[in-house]
């Protein structure tokens, strides 16, 4: 086992990146692609994801638009993000949907507020998890002799440093994700 901060630095960027993604699907009061990821649609004999049945499109911030590739699948998708929990209603018109996103109540901002703490405690546990793991590996090359203590110190510094940078970029993306939800 060998310490590499760009390896370190590289699991890091994968913690927010996944939060990133997390936070996407997060309804907020505005109308966003990333919102009907989640949605999986019965079709074909399986259930596939609904980007793999029809294109996504914003067509103002309060109202997202689906177009259907086929006429057959057009009913199970209205059926699938009407079931999937997100409070939405299509409006069927042809082969497209139309998805009007209703503003968020208070308690279901404080619901999402919530979730959106979850998922960034989630990230800084996997940060701190990717931080431990440079440490031991640290700690086992100057049991090994690899490196001095004094090298070890310096190290163990640098990778504390960086653990600290990605934890206060978790806080900064959750503290705007809060702020999106509160927006009225």
């Amino acid at each position: 086992m060998s310490y590499s901060k760009k390896d370190l630095e590289r699991r890091m960027d994968g913690a927010l990146a996944s939060l990133a993604t997390e936070f996407s699907g997060l309804r907020t009061g505005r109308a966003s692609v990333n919102l009907l990821d989640s949605v999986m649609v019965p079709a074909y004999g399986s259930t596939v994801p609904l980007n793999q049945v029809a294109s996504v499109t914003v067509t103002d911030n309060r109202m997202l638009s689906v177009n259907v590739w086929d006429k057959s699948v057009v009913g199970a998708t209205d059926r699938a993000i009407r079931d999937s929990g997100l409070g939405l209603n299509p409006v069927t018109d042809g082969q497209n949907l139309r998805i009007p996103i209703p503003p968020l109540n208070e308690e279901r901002r404080a619901e999402l507020q919530k979730v959106a703490g979850k998922y960034a405690e989630a990230a800084r546990v996997a940060i701190r998890n990717v931080r431990r793991d440079g440490m031991d590996s640290l700690k086992k090359m100057e049991k090994d002799g690899e490196i001095s203590e004094d090298r070890l110190h310096s190290l163990s510094d640098e990778v504390q440093k960086l653990t600290d940078t990605y934890v206060a970029r978790v806080d900064e993306a959750l503290k705007a994700k809060e702020a999106e939800i509160m927006q009225v």
